[in-house]
């Protein structure tokens, strides 16, 4: 099998992550079920660019359950669990190329070996992939039924394509299903992105004043998180509509340069670029701890700390402290890159099941319409998002009312 992992003895001690990840995953676990029996994704190539963690293993064994071909390379050089792509390889008929804290050069051959199989079918985190295939690979594009991207990043990029006519095909937006940004984005953000801060500082959270640059579902579910934590929030926002949600919900709003003042710990959770720059680290508080959650390490201005600091060192493994030429010193987790998963595991399987459960049944359903679909950004089927919801509160063991005939007939008319 060809593949390019870290070290292939580590698999048992994937698996067992990978079965117990499943355990919390009943509703990816039905879908595969009933891709065991149908095979509706029979010889189809798929190629990923996505997080090697034990939830994104658990969508690789549905796919390949439905008869898929898979091939699997990280979103993130250091996202990557190297046991977990080792079971990947040894057990579940997955070809992997990822290797924890990878070098760019690596990253970018990774994706070129996935690119190198004629994948018909794309699965992007970010959009890596797709703007390899399209800026490197045109010649690749009339073969693609179609792809999906699982996050803001990805979407917007995307969406930028496709307003500009350069799309190569369809791409379903899995990041805004209802049943992956109200729960993957809210709550998987805001628990898994403390939970990396925590392992990575030790720092007791409560009393502390947090930053958190961005306040949609990803930064109202992490200021929910460190609210409840005892954490003094604090939100940076540009859109009015946001800020004032924020304030209403009791949260401090105010500019970076200003917020800077008061940070003991910073989290950025935007998908853009600069977010903490220059004005922010000038007034920033002695001390401060740096992070992001969004998908890129553009989000902090690290070339101005490079550029500004006299010196740099590594406190512990992804813990780099920044001395300023004031003496001031900032502390950055993760070189910038996903703290949640650089630092930690990553969301709960629980929200990863509906995320991917999504990923799966939007693949089966390019593949059901090939050449149907024209070359946009599409939002999720409402049959699939909402399927998705009903079997999930199926494993939980909640039941919900339904609308009498009557009911519906009233809603839907004018003069009843």
């Amino acid at each position: 099998m060809s593949h390019d992992i870290h070290d292939l003895s580590l698999a048992d001690a994937g698996k067992a992550r990978i079965r117990w990840a499943d355990r919390d995953m009943p509703v990816l676990a039905s879908i595969r079920e009933r891709f065991e029996r149908e095979k509706p994704l029979d010889g189809v190539r798929i190629g990923a660019c996505m997080h090697v963690t034990t939830e994104t293993a658990n969508l690789m064994r549905v796919l390949v359950a439905g008869g898929a071909k898979v091939t699997l390379c990280a979103s993130n050089p250091l996202s990557t669990q190297n046991d977990t792509a080792a079971s990947l390889v040894r057990d579940f008929g997955v070809d992997v190329y990822a290797i924890t804290g990878e070098d760019m050069d690596t990253y970018a051959r990774h994706i070129e070996a996935v690119i190198a199989t004629d994948p018909q079918i794309i699965m992007d985190d970010g959009a890596d992939l797709d703007t390899a295939l399209h800026t490197r690979h045109a010649d690749k594009l009339s073969s693609i039924i179609g792809g999906t991207e699982e996050t803001t990043t990805g979407v917007v990029r995307l969406a930028a394509m496709a307003a500009d006519g350069a799309l190569g095909y369809p791409v379903f937006n899995i990041n805004d299903a209802n049943t992956k940004h109200f729960f993957d984005n809210h709550y998987g953000t805001g628990q898994s992105t403390l939970d990396g801060i925590v392992r990575a500082t030790n720092r007791l959270l409560a009393g502390r004043t947090i930053v958190i640059s961005g306040y949609g579902y990803c930064g109202s579910g992490l200021a929910l998180r460190a609210k409840g934590m005892g954490m003094d929030v604090i939100v940076c926002e540009v859109d009015p509509l946001k800020a004032l949600e924020a304030h209403m919900e009791g949260y401090r709003v105010m500019p970076a340069a200003e917020a800077a003042r008061y940070a003991d710990v910073w989290v950025t959770v935007t998908g853009n670029c600069k977010v903490v720059d220059a004005p922010a680290f000038e007034n920033m508080k002695d001390g401060a701890i740096i992070c992001n959650s969004g998908h890129f390490d553009s989000e902090i201005n690290l070339v101005w700390l490079e550029e500004n600091a006299v010196s740099k060192v590594e406190l512990k493994p992804l813990v780099e402290e920044y001395t300023l030429k004031d003496g001031r010193t900032v502390v950055v987790l993760a070189q910038g890159r996903l703290v949640n998963l650089a630092c930690a595991e990553g969301h709960p399987a629980s929200v990863m099941d509906m995320s991917f459960a999504n990923q799966a049944l939007a693949a089966e359903y390019l593949y059901q319409h090939a050449g149907e679909l024209e070359h946009k950004v599409y939002d999720v089927p409402a049959e699939i998002d909402d399927g998705v919801a009903r079997v999930k509160l199926e494993t939980l063991g909640v039941t919900i009312d339904t609308l009498t005939e009557e009911q519906i007939a009233y809603m839907n008319s004018w003069n009843f």
